[in-house]
């Protein structure tokens, strides 16, 4: 564990710029292995006024999401690389977490997780504390069940900022930026707006030199009986569809929505073809995909219906839900997995288990499960 002022200088590195727009290192340094030279000059030491959604490429090139500063910073991991590969499981990680940062666990959000897709280390993204006051962290999970506080300072980044970000202290400020993925070189981004069709997906291509105007995106929502434009894509996965490449996105109360790629044009207006609806009273958290038996399986963590399973073979074809749907649920079928509750975030570890994040009463703990 890092003494007090050690810890204290990490936490400062990323509170430094609480009240900036655009996230910028005063030391430029040579684009290092895993980020382009052709990319917008790197820096070290990046500065976060929030960190939220994660997300790899298959390179291992960690995107980070900063809400607050509408921002994505592209992180080259070697300087925080681990000996240890894989991730074995915390039990109370959050405590562990807490006193790693000299807190209370209350005073935790961790708002979310990403597996290294080639050392399968799992990379956390923390908040600490709430308001102007919060301080941002990532942390690391390896094989040997060591948790480190990533330093900051020693990692080189580019950055892209959001066009058109809703208003820094308007509700919508805390949807800016709901989930990434990264798809054909491709960063793909969901979040709110502050256009009347608010409800966004933008793309960037890596390396960073501009993000688009982004894709107004609208849907049919069955449980709601009407079409949406304002409501955020929370968790979406890149396949393909159809023979097409697509994302599969899921909605507050929680309608899952097909949008093929091709679709995705900067400053079109795209209606999203409603595949599922799967429940109201529910928020998706999480989406992974994987393979098993020679088939793709879709699993979504949601926030009151524990944990969905769905072949995604079912969405070929699948018709679109285009009225009110009066059942629970309707359109491709799904599955529970009872075997996995109080799922709070989730990755793919490796082809045959995820990394979950998953409450026992007041315990949080990181855990590695067969996939179902």
């Amino acid at each position: 564990m890092r003494t007090a002022p050690a810890l204290a200088a990490v936490l400062g590195l990323v509170a430094a710029a609480a009240t900036a727009t655009a996230i910028v290192s005063a030391r430029t340094e040579p684009a290092p292995r895993g980020l382009d030279p052709l990319a917008v000059p790197s820096h070290v030491g990046p500065t976060f006024q929030s960190i939220g959604p994660l997300a790899f490429s298959p390179e291992g090139v960690l995107y980070a999401a900063d809400k607050q500063a509408a921002a994505i910073h592209a992180l080259d991991l070697t300087a925080a690389a681990s000996p240890a590969p894989g991730t074995k499981g915390i039990d109370g990680i959050d405590q562990q977490i807490a006193a790693m940062l000299g807190t209370a666990a209350s005073d935790l959000a961790i708002t979310d997780l990403a597996v290294h897709p080639k050392t399968r280390n799992t990379y956390l993204s923390v908040m600490r504390g709430q308001g102007p006051s919060a301080q941002s962290a990532l942390l690391r999970v390896d094989g040997a069940g060591t948790l480190s506080l990533v330093a900051l300072d020693a990692v080189t980044f580019t950055s892209v900022s959001l066009p058109n970000p809703p208003a820094v202290d308007g509700r919508n400020r805390t949807s800016a930026i709901t989930d990434m993925a990264y798809m054909n070189g491709r960063l793909f981004v969901a979040g709110l707006s502050n256009e009347e069709f608010s409800s966004k997906l933008w793309s960037v291509p890596y390396p960073f030199r501009q993000m688009d105007t982004g894709t107004s995106v609208e849907i049919f929502h069955g449980n709601h009986g009407r079409l949406e434009t304002n409501s955020p894509v929370y968790s979406f996965v890149p396949t393909t569809v159809d023979g097409k490449p697509s994302l599969i996105a899921g909605y507050t109360c929680t309608p899952l929505v097909r949008f093929p790629v091709d679709d995705l044009r900067p400053g079109a207006k795209v209606m999203g073809k409603t595949i599922a609806e799967l429940g109201n009273r529910s928020r998706p958290i999480d989406m992974i995909l994987y393979r098993k038996d020679g088939r793709e399986f879709l699993l979504i963590a949601n926030t009151t219906r524990g944990v969905m399973k769905l072949d995604t073979s079912t969405f070929d074809g699948a018709g679109a839900i285009t009225a009110p749907v009066t059942a629970e649920t309707g359109g491709v079928p799904f599955e529970p997995v009872p075997s996995m509750t109080g799922v709070e975030q989730l990755d793919l570890l490796d082809a045959t288990h995820t990394v979950v994040l998953s409450r026992t009463g007041a315990a949080l703990n990181l855990q590695a499960v067969i996939l179902p």
